[in-house]
């Protein structure tokens, strides 16, 4: 008999901001990375994307670039004890809405995924804490000793994302006709567009103008937006972008 799984993006979607972010000022406090990577690098293009002046995606390449740069010749043991502290510390931060359909899908049997392009450590322990059955996210490559080796393996496009997709359907014989998706951003479309119940949580502009060109999708999707204690809905064949 094929089962029914709810597939979760992570960052925007189930967690309320960046699981990298929260990373990345642990490697500070750890003296990892020195605190001028922060105001030299990261923080003017966190200031662009806060004031929306510029883009998500250009602040997380900065942080995912020192991540790489940090975690080379690192062990991954190192790396694996502070990725426990963000989540220890941080990982009830969800968003409402996202937190009750774990609730909804873990009491009608389904199996609860995490696809993300946060590094695997952190989605692991995010994984365990809420109770997934699987998860994936991206690999930074260790060596024979445990030892960073600066190459890596992303999760956070949609052709990486929709290619775990297919593997973990085969793994666990899914249907997806009847399975759940969420995501936030461009890098969730596949996914979205593959199962019978997709949910955009908070969307992206450019996730929005995916959906609304995208007819399949179109009808079948549907959009939630969170912001402070309320929670509604959008109809996606009625959005009109300012």
């Amino acid at each position: 008999m094929k089962k029914t799984a709810a597939f979760f993006d992570i960052d925007g979607t189930l967690y309320r901001e960046t699981l990298m972010s929260e990373l990345f000022k642990k490697f500070i406090s750890h003296e990892l990375v020195a605190e001028n990577k922060w105001t030299d690098e990261v923080r003017p293009a966190f200031m662009k994307w806060d004031r929306r002046q510029g883009d998500y995606d250009s602040y997380m390449q900065k942080i995912v670039k020192i991540f790489k740069e940090t975690t080379l010749g690192l062990s991954k043991e190192h790396v694996e004890h502070i990725a426990r502290l963000v989540i220890m510390q941080k990982g009830d931060r969800l968003y409402q809405f996202t937190r009750n359909e774990i609730k909804r899908h873990k009491s009608e049997g389904n199996l609860i995924i995490a696809i993300s392009g946060a590094p695997i450590e952190l989605v692991r322990e995010m994984a365990r804490k809420h109770g997934f059955d699987d998860y994936r996210g991206s690999v930074y490559e260790t060596d024979e000793h445990g030892i960073y080796t600066g190459k890596s393996f992303p999760m956070g496009d949609s052709e990486s994302k929709n290619k775990e997709v297919d593997k973990l359907v085969e793994k666990y014989n899914i249907d997806l006709s009847k399975s759940y998706a969420y995501g936030d951003t461009a890098g969730d479309f596949l996914m979205l567009s593959r199962v019978g119940h997709p949910y955009a949580i908070n969307p992206t502009r450019e996730l929005i103008n995916r959906i609304t060109s995208t007819q399949e999708l179109l009808d079948k999707i549907k959009i939630i937006v969170e912001r402070k204690d309320v929670i509604y809905r959008i109809d996606p064949h009625d959005i009109d972008l300012i």
